[in-house]
């Protein structure tokens, strides 16, 4: 039988380790706490300019995106004008999106996702993956470039913002993140961005994979999201399984 070459402990010994690991979980969870409290306090700048957006009911605006609740939260999806398919990374995330939304529903918060794609091809792409939640088109709106998840082939070219700092030429049109909104008395708010890593915390796969005894296993890859297939693209050799 073979041995693991990983560091073994009899019971008592992992019982030591594993309350000295707590004490720093515990700790990560105070500051994840504060960081909360301290998001909520950014400063909220109004939105001035009148975005619009396709949807499955017709035209909107920002402020009717929001189906008469006060807080509204944006899951920029990459999905180009001219792309067939929708980001994989970002369908990893939209995977888990459906069961959330009664629950932020009945917390006074709407939660949309947005792309340039025709709304024909979103609602293509969430037939294919069996979605349900609403998805809406920003095509022929500043939306997306002003929230710094688009750019146009000029500003590639001159190097674009992303995650609040220059990154010069990402090499696509699209990149991903999540806004927040707020709505008081028909003035529309922007409250909150996050992008990059930033938007770990919509793919709740990564926090089952770092409790995993691999964790998210991805050293050997090209890049870390190397692995990720859209569900009906995965195989049971690309799985990964052993018996």
């Amino acid at each position: 039988m073979a041995i693991t070459k990983h560091k073994l402990a009899t019971r008592e010994q992992w019982l030591e380790a594993r309350k000295e690991l707590l004490e720093r979980e515990k700790e990560l969870t105070r500051r994840s706490d504060e960081l909360a409290r301290q998001r909520l306090e950014l400063p909220w700048v109004p939105v001035d300019k009148p975005y619009s957006f396709e949807t499955g009911e017709g035209t909107k605006t920002l402020a009717q995106l929001f189906e008469g609740r006060s807080q509204l939260l944006v899951y920029h999806f990459m999905f180009g004008p001219d792309w067939d398919e929708g980001c994989p990374s970002c369908t990893l995330s939209a995977d888990g999106f459906d069961g959330q939304m009664i629950h932020l529903n009945h917390r006074d918060v709407t939660m949309v996702s947005v792309s340039r794609a025709p709304l024909e091809r979103l609602d293509a792409y969430k037939r294919r993956m069996g979605w349900e939640f609403d998805w809406v088109s920003s095509l022929g709106s500043d939306f997306n470039f002003d929230f710094g998840v688009s750019f146009t082939g000029e500003q590639r070219e001159n190097g674009v913002h992303y995650n609040f700092k220059p990154i010069g030429d990402p090499g696509i049109d699209e990149l991903p993140g999540m806004s927040a909104f707020a709505l008081e008395d028909g003035v529309v708010y922007h409250t909150y961005s996050a992008f990059a890593r930033g938007g770990d915390v919509l793919m709740g796969i990564y926090q089952l994979l770092d409790r995993a005894p691999k964790g998210r296993n991805e050293g050997g890859l090209s890049f870390p999201m190397e692995w990720v297939r859209r569900k009906d693209e995965y195989d049971d050799a690309a799985s990964g399984a052993t018996t």
